[in-house]
């Protein structure tokens, strides 16, 4: 499954507008082409979308699914990804009342509900529960097989967890697509999966499978594309990240991209972490990559810097600052455009 550009979707989204669990929604705003009737943020309701995020899409904000069914939505989209990807307690109500007025539902968090019976008894026909974090079927262990493969693999690695690297394998995925290339961004979160269709969950991965999941999928896909803009998960420097590893593992990338949200210097869940200076940091990610060389070298080519807390001229200082420091290309991939790190990415 995946949202159709011939349903309308509403996004129960509440406090994750101007909050920081948000992520999933934002992002389906940002890049989905379903048409988006309404997004239900009780904290933001009346407001002006484009003036809250920047993003180009002027989307009714209302207080509840009881409010969004004025626009007639079919779907409703799971917007928020909290720690833990636990279900609110305040949206069970709303899931229900969107079932009720026969609603499908997208669910991106851990909490599966297309077996809840409760659930299951609201539906009509035509209606369905897709509960997007599954495990992948007949996965097994890695093997280092995707280093056989002839296409670029472009990973993206972070200094902390949702800090923009869906959003730069997507920019370059589209800025790649546009120059001709044979170019395939390969999901590996609940958001990723929901736009594409396809991916693989990672979280809902079991660990000794998850870099054997990442394999399936870059083998199934890199013979028939010049280029794999590989979604990254998690980071290193997070005390509570799993992701990051098995992605390094089953992806075999050729290329690096560090994604780093400017001027953060402590993790940002736990603030007792700091991020060390970003030589270091590339440092890490390649070491680890190569595994002191088991797996070839493994070259982090620029930095794609999250600039959006700033404003223009100080992203702009931002970048030069990063290329001062780092000796790498660097752009914010959203505000400006992703053709400075594609063009690192196929010059190495």
């Amino acid at each position: 499954m995946r949202l159709s550009p011939n349903q309308r979707v509403a996004i129960l989204l509440h406090e994750g507008i101007t909050g920081h669990h948000g992520k999933t929604g934002l992002a389906i705003l940002r890049y989905s082409e379903a048409p988006i009737v309404a997004v239900i943020d009780r904290k933001c309701a009346g407001k002006s979308l484009p003036q809250l995020t920047n993003i180009k899409r002027d989307v009714p904000i209302v207080a509840s699914v009881a409010a969004a069914l004025e626009y007639k939505p079919e779907v409703l989209v799971i917007g928020i990804a909290p720690g833990g990807g636990a279900v609110p307690d305040d949206y069970w109500l709303e899931i229900k009342d969107a079932l009720k007025a026969g609603m499908s539902l997208v669910n991106g968090l851990h909490t599966p509900m297309a077996s809840i019976p409760e659930l299951n008894a609201l539906l009509k026909p035509g209606q369905l529960i897709w509960d997007v974090r599954k495990e992948p079927p007949n996965i097994s262990v890695a093997s280092g097989m995707a280093r056989t493969l002839s296409c670029r693999r472009v990973l993206t690695v972070g200094t902390d967890m949702a800090i923009g690297k869906m959003s730069t394998s997507l920019e370059l995925h589209w800025a790649a697509k546009q120059r001709g290339w044979r170019s395939k961004f390969l999901a590996t979160g609940q958001t990723g999966v929901m736009l594409e269709g396809d991916g693989v969950p990672l979280d809902a991965v079991r660990v000794d499978f998850a870099a054997g999941a990442v394999e399936q999928i870059v083998m199934r896909y890199g013979n028939n594309y010049d280029i794999l803009h590989i979604e990254g998960q998690g980071s290193l420097l997070h005390p509570g990240s799993t992701a990051t590893l098995p992605l390094i593992r089953g992806s075999q990338p050729t290329q690096l991209l560090l994604v780093h949200r400017a001027g953060q210097t402590h993790n940002r869940n736990n603030p007792h972490v700091p991020i060390p200076p970003l030589l270091e940091v590339i440092r890490l990610y390649e070491t680890v990559a190569s595994a002191g060389g088991a797996f070839g070298s493994v070259p982090v080519v620029g930095i794609a810097l999250n600039t959006a807390h700033l404003d223009q001229s100080a992203a702009e200082d931002a970048i030069a600052q990063t290329i001062a420091e780092t000796g790498l290309p660097c752009t914010d991939v959203v505000r400006f455009d992703a053709n400075v790190l594609l063009d690192a990415v196929m010059n190495n």
